[in-house]
């Protein structure tokens, strides 16, 4: 069985008004059994928490580094952490 994590990311870059959250969400659900959401921070990241299987996590983290992003990423910071729970799906906000 799979470790259960959570997954916070910054994304950096050209990630703002480029649809980013939406094919972050879209990525999530095609990768399955995660939850969280992502979200625009007023500095122009975009914030993505996910929770779930330590693999999964791990494959969304890859997509954001160096998937078929909108926009463009020029870094992403991550920090991993226990699962708070409370997510239903995985949400834009």
């Amino acid at each position: 069985m799979s470790e259960e994590v959570r997954l916070v990311a910054w994304v950096r870059g050209h990630v703002q008004g480029v649809g980013f959250r939406w094919f972050t969400r879209a990525k999530a659900l095609e990768i399955g059994g995660l939850s969280g959401f992502a979200l625009n921070l007023a500095d122009g990241r975009v914030q993505v928490v996910a929770e779930g299987p330590r693999k999964r996590c791990e494959r969304l983290l890859d997509w954001l580094r160096d998937g078929d992003t909108p926009g463009h990423v020029d870094g992403v910071t991550e920090i991993w952490d226990t699962p708070r729970g409370g997510y239903d799906g995985f949400a834009i906000r």
